[in-house]
C-alpha cells in the first residue's frame, strides 16, 4: 500500500465529490483524512488516500482525466514519517482583521520550531463594533524542550502588538495549559 496526498480545486458543482471518489474506489484506494470546502466559488480541499501500490500510476492517470471536468488534481506521494511532536498544542486566536496576522504568527511559531499541523480561519462581520473580525484556530507540533512560559509570553505580547485575543492550550482539544 502506498500513501498519497491530493490537492483538489475546481469550479464548485454538485458532482465533484462523487467524481473524485468514484475513480478512488474503482482502484481500491481508502480515503484516510480530507478537508474540502468552498471558498471564493471554487471547490478546494486535500485529501490523504491509501492505494494498493500496483494501481497506484493508473490512479495518477485517472485522476488527471479529472481535469477535462473542471477539477485539477495533484498528487504527491507522502514523504516518511517524521517523529511525532513531544507537545501539541492548540491555539485560538480573535481580533479585528487586517493585513499580517498570519505572516507574524506563523514567524514567531517558526523561529521557535513550532509546527503547524492544522490552520483554519474565517472572517466575519464583528457582531457589535462593525468593522470585520478576524478568527483562527491552530493545531501546533512543538518540540518536548519547548518552553511554554516562553512561548505564551512571546503570542501575549505579539498579540498586544496585532490588537488580538490569542489563547494557548495543551492538546490538540483545547483542553487548559498551564504556563
Amino acid at each position: 500500500m502506498e500513501t498519497l496526498v491530493l490537492t483538489v480545486i475546481g469550479d464548485d458543482r454538485p458532482g465533484l465529490v462523487s467524481a473524485l471518489s468514484s475513480r478512488l474506489t474503482a482502484r481500491g484506494a481508502l480515503w484516510e483524512r480530507s478537508q474540502l470546502l468552498r471558498l471564493a466559488g471554487k471547490f478546494a480541499g486535500i485529501i490523504e488516500v491509501v492505494v494498493p501500490a500496483p494501481e497506484v500510476d493508473d490512479l495518477v492517470a485517472d485522476l488527471r482525466g479529472l481535469g477535462a471536468e473542471g477539477l485539477d488534481v495533484t498528487v504527491a506521494r507522502a514523504g516518511a514519517s517524521e517523529q511525532p511532536a513531544a507537545q501539541r498544542l492548540s491555539l485560538e486566536l480573535v481580533g479585528a482583521d487586517r493585513p499580517g496576522i498570519v505572516a507574524e504568527i506563523s514567524a514567531l511559531l517558526s523561529e521557535r520550531r513550532i509546527s503547524i499541523e492544522e490552520l483554519a480561519t474565517s472572517v466575519t462581520e464583528a457582531p457589535m463594533a462593525g468593522g470585520m473580525l478576524f478568527e483562527a484556530h491552530a493545531v501546533l507540533a512543538a518540540p518536548a524542550d519547548a518552553d511554554g512560559s516562553a512561548l505564551r509570553a512571546a503570542l501575549e505580547s505579539l498579540a498586544d502588538e496585532l490588537m488580538v485575543d490569542i489563547e494557548l492550550a495543551d492538546g490538540a482539544d483545547g483542553g487548559s495549559r498551564d504556563g
